[in-house]
């Protein structure tokens, strides 16, 4: 019997399963709370929860996350300084510590500037290494020619060990801004991909669990881990698409739309002839647009742990907040402050806002206390004042002697930093309330929502159903949204909000995945008419999705002449730019190199050309006079990891280890740094 291990770590919970993976049958399955900020505890917890005599005859082993999702659409990655080489963005990019520098290339691959002198490079680097996780490099058309982005790489490798991600390693599209967001956005992303990959590593020893490891990636392929941990952007829709992929598997479709309902965001995507719609551009994420191939897909910053707050209305999120009802039982002390608040004046509109809430208290995190001294001297103030035990806002104000609204954009900080965390009042607490799910205890949470409702001239039971309306209609509104996606989101809002009665006809099956997405059904279908689809195991479909996934890579190059009213043709790959004498002699290394490279890809998953699907496509440019201005050459690999030679793959288990030392930084080193 082949049995494979998925495992999937969400904002709320990590899934795992064991399945079959000869049937496709699931064995066995668990869910468990993610634990934050040691995610060990919660992997640990959720594979014992699986049938662990099971767990010896587990072959391959497979995960997926929506940390990296998550890290970014909160703008909690850690800090990463950003080398740009010969060119400045105007636009905002993702961090303080930015320089450009002398140098780049034209389109033509040709050194237009000399690179900057060595000693301004080592001193920026210095200047910000004990500020920054990782640093990344970019320079003007970089995949034209990376040389210069290779010799800064060197240059900072002689300086400090810390990973460095240059921009042509990710992509070969030209975008020069994008380009370097996908960069910036890697090197943030490196210390959480090492956090989760270590614990998986770390809980598979533990376990004596003997097995190839894999990731799926945000196009929904699978990856080995070591190459996940060195491109850890392709893993920001990892478990949107292990969820798409397994959706498909437990319903048997092969055109379907996945709505996954996670505890921090809604994701939507979509699945024809078997294979998850790629978008045509890259993935954006967290308002940033980035080169990375991802599945084409519609993310809501509304989930099952959205904060809901009130000020002159009900509003949901976008922040995450841990649920009064998961945090109650381990804090009685919750029910009598919230007692206490609701028996107090209110406050005023004009105060609240997303921090200060009356049902909303603040707890420390096992954050890094050695990176405390870089914090301000407010932010320690407030910190100082906070401890193990959840404290309101009221209990701030009288402990500091500081009205609230001088300490709120304090705590703001501090959560986005990591210190803290924010409780209140959830979606996740209404369903409770409501009946619909009842994992925890919701003492707690029917004094906050008869507080809250008094904001909001409404009572406890329609405040709940208020909220449960907004998060199926903010679904349904995504649907229709990702479906129609050349009408704005806005307009569907509108019509929606103008014409209750209105409903929606959908030719596609959607599948809903996710812990609470039963609840959401009936509220979903009095806005949408279709194949509405709860699969079992709906709660575990990312934890499916991320064994039943393939193995995909690209290759691409481009050939173009030399330059303007050259004889000679200049071939574009990752490996940079080679000078030809002829069409033919360009056009033929080309169509090899594409064709080695998959083949040597695919050999390092013991994955021969004939065990796999290969698709090759030339596309050529003519001018007027029918000459050849640009020839683009794409070939596309799939393979499925379950005709690999297993034999081969055994030594991926010590290359992951040794490249978590490489790619991502060890423990101890990343716990010096800021996170925010």
């Amino acid at each position: 019997m082949n049995l494979g291990l998925g495992i999937d770590t969400g904002g709320t919970y990590t899934d795992s399963v064991i399945m079959d993976m000869e049937s496709g049958s699931i064995l066995s399955s668990n869910k468990s709370l993610t634990t934050y900020p040691e995610l060990l505890i919660g992997i640990q917890n959720s594979i014992d929860g699986l049938d662990t005599q099971l767990l010896p005859k587990v072959s391959s082993v497979s995960v997926s996350t929506t940390l990296a999702t998550n890290t970014t659409l909160e703008g909690k990655g850690y800090p990463a300084a950003m080398i740009l080489i010969g060119y400045s963005i105007p636009k905002e990019i993702p961090t303080q510590h930015v320089i450009s520098i002398k140098g780049g290339h034209n389109a033509d691959g040709e050194e237009i500037d000399e690179l900057e002198d060595s000693q301004v490079i080592r001193d920026f680097v210095l200047h910000c290494q004990n500020k920054v996780a990782a640093i990344a490099v970019s320079s003007y058309f970089g995949v034209r020619n990376p040389e210069h982005e290779l010799k800064v790489k060197k240059i900072i490798q002689d300086v400090t060990d810390m990973p460095v991600v240059c921009g042509h390693e990710l992509s070969m599209d030209l975008g020069a801004y994008e380009r370097s967001v996908t960069a910036l956005l890697n090197a943030q992303l490196i210390p959480v991909t090492n956090q989760f990959i270590k614990s998986i590593l770390l809980v598979m020893q533990e376990r004596n669990i003997d097995a190839n490891l894999m990731m799926m990636k945000c196009d929904g392929s699978l990856v080995k881990i070591e190459e996940a941990l060195q491109k850890p952007v392709e893993s920001i829709f990892s478990g949107p698409a292990a969820s798409l992929v397994g959706a498909a598997h437990l319903t048997n479709l092969n055109k379907c739309i996945t709505v996954d309902v996670g505890g921090t965001s809604t994701d939507i995507s979509y699945l024809c002839e078997g294979v998850p719609q790629v978008s045509d551009t890259g993935a954006i994420v967290g308002g940033w647009s980035t080169m990375v191939k991802a599945i084409r897909m519609s993310t809501s910053a509304m989930g099952g742990d959205s904060h809901v707050w009130v000020q002159w209305n009900t509003s949901i999120g976008p922040e995450r907040a841990i649920p009064i009802c998961h945090i109650a039982p381990e804090h009685p002390e919750i029910i009598k402050k919230l007692n206490l608040a609701k028996n107090s004046k209110k406050i005023s509109d004009r105060i609240l806002d997303k921090i200060i809430q009356p049902t909303s208290f603040f707890i420390r995190s096992d954050s890094d206390k050695d990176s405390f001294e870089r914090l301000t001297e407010d932010e320690l103030t407030i910190l100082n004042i906070l401890s193990d035990e959840p404290m309101s806002v009221a209990d701030i104000s009288k402990q500091s002697g500081q009205h609230s609204l001088m300490f709120a954009p304090v705590l703001k900080s501090l959560i986005k930093k990591r210190h803290i965390s924010q409780i209140g009042f959830t979606p996740t607490d209404a369903l409770h309330i409501l009946g619909d799910y009842d994992n925890w205890d919701s003492s707690a949470s029917n004094i906050a929502a008869e507080i809250l409702a008094s904001y909001v001239n409404m009572d406890k039971v329609q405040f709940c159903k208020h909220v449960k309306r907004k998060v199926a209609v903010n679904i349904a509104e995504n649907l229709v949204s990702f479906i129609a996606d050349d009408v704005k989101k806005q307009e569907i809002e509108k019509l929606m909000a103008k014409s209750p009665n209105l409903k929606f006809d959908l030719e596609d099956p959607v599948v809903l995945i996710g812990a609470p997405v039963e609840a959401f059904v009936d509220e979903i279908k009095s806005v949408i008419n279709g194949n509405i689809l709860v699969p079992e195991y709906y709660g575990v479909g990312n934890a499916v999705g991320a064994l039943v996934g393939n193995i995909i890579h690209r290759s691409e190059v481009m050939i173009r002449p030399a330059f303007v009213g050259s004889s000679q043709y200049a071939v574009f790959s990752e490996e940079g730019k080679k000078i030809f004498d002829e069409y033919k002699l360009a056009l033929d290394f080309g169509e090899k190199y594409v064709k080695d490279s998959i083949s040597d890809y695919m050999n390092e998953y013991g994955l021969s050309m004939d065990k796999i699907d290969f698709d090759f496509k030339r596309d050529d440019i003519e001018s007027v006079t029918g000459s050849i201005v640009e020839t683009r050459l794409v070939g596309l690999g799939i393979g499925t990891p379950r005709r690999a030679n297993n034999e081969r793959q055994s030594s991926i288990w010590d290359e992951a280890t040794r490249s978590i030392e490489q790619h991502g930084c060890s423990s101890a080193k990343c716990e010096g740094k800021d996170r925010h």
